[in-house]
């Protein structure tokens, strides 16, 4: 009992830590008229910890939230007014790309080419940047698969 209080202890310090983190990149976002408020920044630290727990994955740093942060803040298509949600539907597209591609592309890597497909192919559309990345996803499984297939035939 005394050590689960000690854990919830230590969740409770690092979740005020991702949140004064988080905080702190508005001053690099508000350049591009971007701000989160602090009761956004806990939604969007609440959200992701749902979007973790549904795709069973541990994640101990808050490294690829401020990824998404400094790199869709820059983008055209993310206004004022659908930051926070955009940021919260980037979460579940990133973390389920991520179980989709065995985790085998880097997370700065994954988040460039997100950006990439969110301002070019699919124009600022979050629904279309998932239909994209899915497809993409698929084509990839399918070529590790073929990979696989033909380092096991070498064995034989």
């Amino acid at each position: 009992m005394f050590l689960s209080r000690i854990f919830n202890s230590l969740n409770i310090s690092m979740q005020e830590q991702a949140m004064v983190q988080i905080l702190e990149l508005n001053e690099k976002t508000k350049e591009y008229g971007l701000m989160l408020s602090p009761e956004e920044v806990k939604q969007m630290i609440l959200a992701r910890n749902q979007v973790l727990i549904s795709y069973g994955r541990v994640e101990l740093s808050i490294e690829v939230t401020k990824d998404l942060i400094e790199m869709f803040s820059a983008s055209p298509y993310v206004h004022e007014d659908d930051y926070a949600s955009t940021l919260n539907e980037l979460h579940e597209i990133f973390y389920y790309l991520k179980n989709e591609t065995e985790d085998k592309i880097g997370d700065y890597r994954l988040i460039e080419m997100m950006r990439e497909f969110y301002d070019n192919d699919c124009g600022g559309s979050v629904d279309l940047l998932k239909s994209r990345l899915e497809e993409y996803a698929e084509v990839f499984r399918r070529e590790i698969q073929q990979n696989e297939a033909m380092l096991e035939g070498d064995d034989n």
